[in-house]
């Protein structure tokens, strides 16, 4: 089981009993807002993707939309999501329980700069009714195979919230 392994990695970290686990759903942004108790935009919310023939995770926050030209911008490829079977088999966590951490040595993961706006943030923790709560500097520092901070979401920030300029 995904939680299980994602539990295993923060052990070693020392870190297993900061992991939530629900009676109810967080398979989804809204879902986990309302388990874990804060707003949607601190769940961070882990998307998955192809470039090339290699998976990528992007975890952004909960109010933020994947901007296509700054993905293209970034990684050079139209975004182009896994589906669900495809991200059990490469990312290894079933989808509602995506999460950056006990994964495949294949699966890079990059970090979203919409999270940096809060002091914690909440991703899920390999199943679809968990997570943990974690700083930024913490979620950089657990993600496995971290390789960095991106600016690739757009609808989070403030000048983005409809009003004519």
């Amino acid at each position: 089981m995904s939680i299980e392994k994602v539990r295993a990695y923060f052990a070693q970290r020392n870190m297993e009993g900061r992991i939530r686990e629900f009676d109810v759903s967080s398979a989804t942004v809204d879902l986990a807002a309302v388990a874990v108790g804060v707003e949607g935009a601190r769940i961070a919310k882990s998307l998955s993707f192809r470039v090339g023939e290699k998976p990528i995770l992007i975890v952004a926050a909960g109010d933020a939309k994947v901007d296509n030209g700054r993905y293209k911008a970034q990684f050079h490829t139209k975004a182009k999501m896994l589906t669900h079977e495809e991200a059990h088999t490469l990312i290894g966590h079933d989808v509602g329980g995506v999460c950056p951490f006990a994964l495949p040595e294949d699966v890079d993961v990059y970090l979203d700069v919409s999270l940096r706006r809060f002091e914690t943030v909440f991703p899920a923790a390999g199943s679809d009714n968990s997570a943990i709560e974690l700083t930024c500097e913490e979620l950089e520092q657990c993600a496995s195979n971290f390789r960095g901070w991106v600016d690739v979401c757009k609808g989070w920030r403030p000048e983005e919230s409809g009003a004519a300029g």
